[in-house]
C-alpha cells in the first residue's frame, strides 16, 4: 500500500463518524483513495459519479453513497487539517488499516471497522488486543462493583493478558489500576480524540495507561466524546478475546458492549449481584437472556475466554493458523460457540445440553451437526461430548 492510501484513511476518519458502514462498504469496494476522490468529484455532478459506481460495484452500494454523500461532503474541509501533527503533538502517533500494528480482530467487524486509530503509548495494539479481555461496567459502582472488577481485572492482567476497558469511572477506571498495580499494559478506548482525556477527572489514570499500554481513539483529535461516539466505540473494545460485565443498570452502556461481543461471536460473562440491587439488574437480565454466562471471578473469566477461542494444536495439525501454539475456533454462529461451552469430555445428551446452553432442540442439533463437521464434538453412548484432542488447557476444563 502507498503513502496515499494511508492519507486517505486518516481522512476518512475525519469526514465519516464512527461505524458508517456505507463509508466501509465504499473504501472496501474502491479503496481509501478512490473512495475519497469519488466523494470530492461528486460534489459538482453526484447524479453522474453515482451512476459510473453503480455499473461498476451494483446499484445498491451506489443508491446507499449517494445518500449518503450530504454528510462527507460537509466534512471535506477537515482532510487537509493536520491529523498527523495535532497526534505528535500530543506524543501519539496514528495506526491505519494499512499498518503493521494494525490490530487484526478489528477486522469481524467488517464495515464497521474503523479506518485508523490515534494512539498514546507505545503498546503493540495487535498484540494487546488480540489477547485482551474487557471488563466493562457502570460509572456510578458500588464498593462490591469496584472490588469485584479491581479482583477480576488483576487476575487477568496476572495471566499476561492485557485489560481493555473505556477509560471512565466506576468500573472502568477499578479495571484499569488493578492491571496497573500488576504490571501489565492497560488498553483505554476513547470516544473523543486523545488530545482530551476524558472523564477530566481521570486524567492521571489515563496518562498511566499510555505509559504501559494505550489510549486508543478511532477520531481524530480535536473531535468531542459526544454521546453516540460513545456507543459506537464499545464495538470496539468488544473485539477483545472476551467480555465480562460487572454492574450495569437496566440501561447501560456497558450492555451494549456485551450485545456487540456476542454479535461478534465473543464469549460474554457477568458478575451476579443482589437481586435488590438495581446495579447488577443489567448483568442478571445478560445472564437471564442467554447472551452472557454468570461468572465470580478472574479464574471463571479466563476459562471463557480461552475455553470459546483456542484450543491445544493437534498432532496431526502442526501447520494449522495458531496463537501460542493453539488453533483458533472460527465458530459459524453464537449457536455453535454457545453449545461447544457446555458440552463436556463425560457427554452430555441433547436436552441437556440445549438446556444449558439456552437454546431449543433444533438450534442444539444444528449447532451440534455444525460442530461433528469441524471435528468439534463427536456422538458418545446417547449423547455428545467435546473431541478429547480439542479439549481447552486453561485450569479447570
Amino acid at each position: 500500500m502507498s503513502r496515499d492510501e494511508r492519507e486517505a484513511l486518516i481522512a476518512w476518519s475525519a469526514i465519516a463518524e464512527p461505524a458508517d458502514v456505507v463509508a466501509g462498504a465504499l473504501v472496501d469496494a474502491l479503496g481509501a483513495c478512490r473512495a475519497l476522490d469519488w466523494v470530492m468529484r461528486g460534489c459538482d455532478r453526484l447524479a453522474h459519479v453515482a451512476a459510473r459506481l453503480a455499473e461498476t460495484e451494483g446499484p445498491e452500494l451506489a443508491r446507499s453513497a449517494a445518500r449518503a454523500h450530504e454528510r462527507w461532503e460537509a466534512r471535506l474541509d477537515r482532510v487537509e487539517e493536520p491529523h498527523e501533527r495535532r497526534t505528535d503533538a500530543v506524543g501519539g502517533h496514528i495506526v491505519t488499516r494499512v499498518d503493521a500494528q494494525w490490530p487484526s480482530v478489528l477486522q469481524d467487524l467488517g464495515q464497521a471497522q474503523p479506518f485508523a486509530l490515534y494512539v498514546r503509548g507505545d503498546g503493540n495494539l495487535d498484540a494487546l488486543w488480540g489477547s485482551a479481555v474487557a471488563v466493562v461496567g457502570s460509572r456510578s459502582a458500588t464498593s462490591y462493583g469496584a472490588y469485584t472488577a479491581g479482583d477480576i481485572a488483576h487476575g487477568i492482567a496476572a495471566a499476561g493478558r492485557a485489560v481493555i476497558s473505556g477509560g471512565a469511572y466506576g468500573i472502568d477506571a477499578a479495571a484499569h489500576r488493578a492491571a496497573l498495580a500488576q504490571g501489565s499494559p492497560t488498553v483505554a478506548v476513547m470516544a473523543g480524540g486523545v488530545d482530551r482525556l476524558y472523564p477530566v477527572g481521570n486524567d492521571d489514570l489515563l496518562k498511566r495507561i499510555a505509559g504501559s499500554g494505550a489510549i486508543v481513539s478511532e477520531v481524530p483529535p480535536g473531535f468531542a466524546p459526544h454521546r453516540s461516539r460513545f456507543l459506537s466505540r464499545n464495538r470496539l473494545i468488544a473485539c477483545a478475546s472476551a467480555t465480562v460485565v460487572v454492574e450495569a443498570a437496566a440501561r447501560s452502556g456497558a450492555l451494549s458492549t456485551a450485545r456487540h461481543a456476542a454479535e461478534l461471536l465473543r464469549p460474554v460473562g457477568a458478575v451476579p449481584g443482589p437481586v435488590t440491587s438495581a446495579s447488577s439488574a443489567g448483568c442478571h437480565a445478560l445472564v437471564r437472556e442467554g447472551v452472557a454466562v454468570l461468572v465470580t471471578g478472574a479464574d471463571e473469566v479466563l476459562e471463557l475466554a480461552s475455553s470459546l477461542t483456542e484450543l491445544p494444536a493437534p498432532r496431526d495439525q502442526a501447520d494449522a493458523p495458531t496463537a501460542q501454539g493453539r488453533i483458533l475456533i472460527d465458530f459459524g454462529s453464537l449457536g455453535e460457540r454457545k453449545m461447544f461451552d457446555v458440552l463436556t469430555r463425560r457427554g452430555k445428551a441433547v436436552e441437556a445440553a440445549a438446556a444449558a446452553a439456552g437454546l431449543s432442540l433444533d438450534e442444539a442439533r444444528t449447532a451440534l451437526g455444525a460442530l461433528e463437521a469441524v471435528a468439534l464434538a463427536e456422538r458418545h453412548r446417547s449423547g455428545w461430548r467435546r473431541v478429547d484432542g480439542h479439549m481447552p488447557v486453561e485450569k479447570g476444563i
